[in-house]
C-alpha cells in the first residue's frame, strides 16, 4: 500500500490592488486558521525584500504570529533565506520558535537573496560571499540546535538541544547535491522554477546519504494550485497569478492584480513564452479535474510531500481553493 500525501500551503502574504499589509496579515491569518482546521500539514511563509507587494519580509514575525493563531499546523519558512543573516541569529530565533511552539516548527534554507542585487547589498555586504558559505553556514545551523554544541564558545539559547528540522529549498540540482549530502528533506521551487524540479529528484533520490535525521530521502513539491466550483472560474482566477508573473520580468511593482477575462492584450508573444516556463507547473480546475492532474504529477515526481500556493484576488476564492484542494488531495490518498 502506497503512503498517503501530505498537502501543505506556502503563503508570501501577497498584497492585492488597492489593499495594505494589515489586511494582508489578518487575510493570512484566515487562510492558516482554514489550514489548520482541514488538516494541512505545514504552512510555510516566505522571505522576499523590496517587493512592495509582498508582505512577509520579516518571515520570523510573521510566523510567530501565524502559529500563535493556530492549533497543530506546523509552521516554518519557506524559506529563510540563509545568507542574509547570521547562523546564530537564526538559530537563536527558530529556537525561541520551537520553545513556543514545540514540535510546531520548520526551518527551510535558500541561498537565494530574496530580492534584486541592490537590496542584497544593502541587507549585507558580504552576500555573495555568505551565498558561497551556504554548506558550511548550514553545518553551523546544526551545530547551534544539537545538545553537542554545550562544551563550544559560541552558544545559541534557546535554541541548543531544540533539533528543529532543517529543510533544503532550492530550484536546481546544485541544492539537490546538498541536500542529498547532508541527509536532509528537499523541497523544490517548482511554482516559480519548474525546469530542473525531476532531475533534481532524481539526483536527490540517487545520491542521498542518511543521516541522523533522515534515513531515507524525503521530497517535496512546490506547484500552483488554482481550484474552482467549475475549471472556467479556475482559469479566471489563475489570471492573476499570470499577471504577477508577467509583472515580474517586467519590472512592475504593483499589487496583486483582479482577474481578467483574456491575457491576449495584456502580454506579447516572448512575454507569454517566459510566463509559461515559470509557471509550467501550475494546476487549475475543479476537484475532477485535480484529482486527475496532480495525481498523475504526483506519481510522476514521486514526490513525498505536496505544498501548493495560489495567488488568488478574492480572498473568499483563495480560502474556497484551499478547501477544494484538500478535498483533492485526500480523493487521490483513497485511489
Amino acid at each position: 500500500m502506497k503512503d498517503s500525501i501530505s498537502i501543505s500551503i506556502l503563503e508570501l502574504a501577497i498584497i492585492t490592488q488597492d489593499s495594505n499589509a494589515s489586511e494582508t496579515f489578518q487575510k493570512t491569518k484566515e487562510i492558516a486558521q482554514l489550514a489548520d482546521n482541514l488538516g494541512y500539514k505545514r504552512f510555510w511563509l516566505a522571505e522576499h525584500h523590496n517587493m512592495a507587494h509582498v508582505a512577509s519580509s520579516a518571515t520570523v514575525v510573521l510566523i510567530g504570529y501565524i502559529a500563535s493563531q493556530t492549533e497543530s499546523i506546523r509552521v516554518g519558512s519557506g524559506g529563510i533565506m540563509l545568507p542574509n543573516h547570521s547562523p546564530l541569529i537564526v538559530a537563536e530565533q527558530f529556537g525561541t520558535l520551537e520553545t513556543l511552539y514545540p514540535n510546531r516548527i520548520d526551518l527551510g534554507l535558500g541561498r537565494a537573496p530574496g530580492t534584486d542585487q541592490p537590496t542584497a547589498e544593502a541587507i549585507r555586504k558580504d552576500f555573495f560571499e555568505q551565498a558561497q558559505r551556504f554548506p558550511q553556514n548550514v553545518t553551523k545551523l546544526q551545530d547551534y540546535f544539537s545538545a553537542g554544541n554545550a562544551m563550544a564558545k559560541v552558544r545559541a539559547f534557546p535554541a541548543e538541544g531544540t533539533n528543529v528540522p532543517i529543510w533544503i529549498l532550492g530550484s536546481s540540482t546544485e541544492s539537490a547535491a546538498l541536500a542529498a549530502a547532508y541527509g536532509l528533506p528537499y523541497a523544490f521551487a517548482g511554482h516559480f522554477a519548474p525546469r530542473q524540479m525531476i532531475q533534481a529528484f532524481e539526483f536527490y533520490r540517487e545520491n542521498f546519504q542518511p543521516s541522523e535525521f533522515l534515513d531515507k530521502p524525503k521530497t517535496m513539491a512546490c506547484v500552483n494550485i488554482i481550484a474552482a466550483d467549475t475549471n472556467e472560474e479556475a482559469e479566471r482566477l489563475s489570471t492573476s497569478l499570470y499577471q504577477m508573473f508577467l509583472n515580474l520580468i517586467r519590472g512592475d511593482r504593483k499589487g496583486l492584480q483582479p482577474p481578467v477575462d483574456s491575457l491576449d492584450e495584456i502580454m506579447s508573444e516572448e512575454e507569454r513564452f517566459h510566463v509559461n516556463q515559470m509557471t509550467a507547473c501550475t494546476f487549475t480546475g475543479n476537484k475532477e479535474q485535480l484529482i486527475t492532474d496532480l495525481k498523475k504529477f504526483i506519481d510522476y515526481a514521486r514526490v513525498d510531500e505536496l505544498m501548493a500556493t495560489g495567488p488568488i484576488f478574492d480572498h473568499q476564492a483563495k480560502l474556497k481553493s484551499i478547501h477544494i484542494t484538500k478535498e483533492v488531495i485526500d480523493s487521490i490518498n483513497t485511489i
